[in-house]
């Protein structure tokens, strides 16, 4: 009888190390050669940060960053529509905390077409009436869509609840109904005129192997375009609000469950306890059906089909949250169960469970990057925070040698500080006895 084989560890994976050029306008370019990954991922990353917004225009950096290809000095929207498809461009455009972020999938085939057009829209886009109208008209519709949806409506509720009223943390990435309402193509003008190729980056992942001098071909095209703005500093740290300690209910009469979304202070990826750390954490407390959460709520309790727990790095600081559904006869009880685990002692956490987590984490980071789309992303997060390009390589080193004393110290910090700000949208009814459960003040919205 032949024996079994025995399985071997899996050998060492690293993130892919990118090349690094500099552009003639100062842009700093990345590629990153991935053989078979036939359909390249294209991002261009430009400082502009949303809190340099004016109080009023809330959501016009997103807005301005959408409308890019709405039409150019050169091209229609209808004609730039027509040029994308023709080309097998798939266009994307966004804006976070640090910025705006561009991206374009294309085959090799279409890489120069591609660079032409988002060069074009950097340079020359116009901002039609009509086209403006339109996308005001979707944000709106967006935003209608958050109010009713409960697990949005309750992330909208928490950072009105735990950011100070006077950072921009406080409102919505997209602005809010009186700011998108407001807005005009000569705000959306005025925002664009601030984009500077200073400080920007532009990434290109893919098979390059076909490609032909991809340096030469972005130098050509995104190199030469320069922005009529200056470089934007970094966002500043975001408040948290006095009165962020407290329990605030969303009144959604009849709704079957409730949505619980809680937060406090976390890390960002600086942290001198090692990212790994927090993402193992993650993993153990609330990333899957087996973690600390679900094991009692769902397992042992039947309130939910899944609560989830995690760590959401900012620029400067971050935040520890838990969300999920809870079947709304359980809204107490079971919040007051989430509570409890959540006050676990560091000391309580095994080795084995930290094991466990911090190899799921690592083991499965070669299949998390395995597209070109999923490198290219990671990037655009490193290079927004300003991170060394072998962060991720690192992180999967520490998760190799975690121990369980470093993630109870990293856990014990989290949950020594400042306390929950709890939100939940349901019914009422089900949401008896709230006040009792130590964490502050109830309020309810209707």
């Amino acid at each position: 009888m032949t024996a079994r084989p025995g399985v071997r560890p899996a050998p060492a994976w690293s993130f892919p190390v990118p090349t690094e050029h500099q552009l003639p306008n100062g842009l700093r370019l990345l590629l990153v050669d991935l053989p078979g990954q036939h359909v390249l991922s294209l991002r261009v990353v430009l400082p502009l940060p949303v809190s340099q917004e004016s109080p009023g225009t809330e959501g016009a950096t997103l807005l301005m960053a959408q409308a890019l290809d709405e039409g150019t000095a050169q091209h229609t929207n209808e004609e730039l529509v027509e040029l994308t498809e023709r080309n097998g461009i798939a266009w994307g455009a966004g804006a976070g905390e640090r910025g705006v972020h561009l991206s374009l999938e294309v085959t090799a085939r279409g890489l120069g077409p591609a660079l032409d057009l988002l060069t074009e829209c950097l340079s020359s886009p116009v901002f039609p009436t009509v086209e403006v109208a339109r996308l005001l008209r979707n944000r709106l519709v967006d935003i209608a869509h958050d109010e009713a949806d409960p697990g949005a409506r309750a992330s909208l509720e928490f950072i009105r609840t735990y950011f100070d009223e006077r950072d921009r943390a406080h409102l919505p990435l997209g602005g809010t109904r009186e700011t998108v309402a407001s807005t005009t193509p000569d705000r959306l003008r005025e925002r664009h005129d601030q984009l500077s190729a200073d400080g920007g980056t532009v990434i290109l992942v893919g098979d390059l192997s076909t490609t032909a001098s991809p340096v030469s071909a972005v130098a050509t095209t995104l190199g030469a375009w320069q922005g009529a703005g200056r470089r934007s500093g970094p966002p500043g740290p975001a408040r948290r609000a006095a009165d962020a300690c407290r329990v605030v209910l969303v009144a959604r009469p009849g709704l079957a469950q409730t949505e619980l979304h809680l937060g406090r202070p976390g890390p960002d990826r600086r942290t001198p306890h090692g990212w790994g750390t927090y993402q193992a954490l993650a993993m153990l407390l609330g990333g899957s059906p087996h973690a600390r959460i679900d094991r009692v709520l769902r397992e042992e309790r039947g309130y939910t089909y899944g609560v989830r727990a995690g760590f959401r790095p900012r620029s400067v600081g971050g935040l520890t949250v838990v969300g999920g559904s809870v079947r709304a006869d359980a809204t107490t009880p079971a919040l007051a169960e989430l509570l409890g685990i959540l006050q676990t002692p560091g000391s309580a956490l095994t080795d084995r469970e930290v094991r466990e987590a911090a190899d799921f984490v690592a083991m499965t980071a070669p299949g998390r990057y395995d597209t070109a789309d999923a490198v290219a992303d990671e990037l655009v997060s490193l290079v927004s925070d300003g991170l060394p390009l072998d962060t991720v390589t690192r992180t999967l080193e520490q998760l190799g040698v975690l121990d369980a004393s470093r993630v109870a110290a990293a856990w014990d910090e989290v949950r020594s500080g400042p306390g929950w700000t709890v939100v939940l949208v349901g019914d009422p009814a089900h949401a008896q006895g709230l006040a009792d459960l130590g964490v502050g003040p109830v309020t309810v919205v209707e």
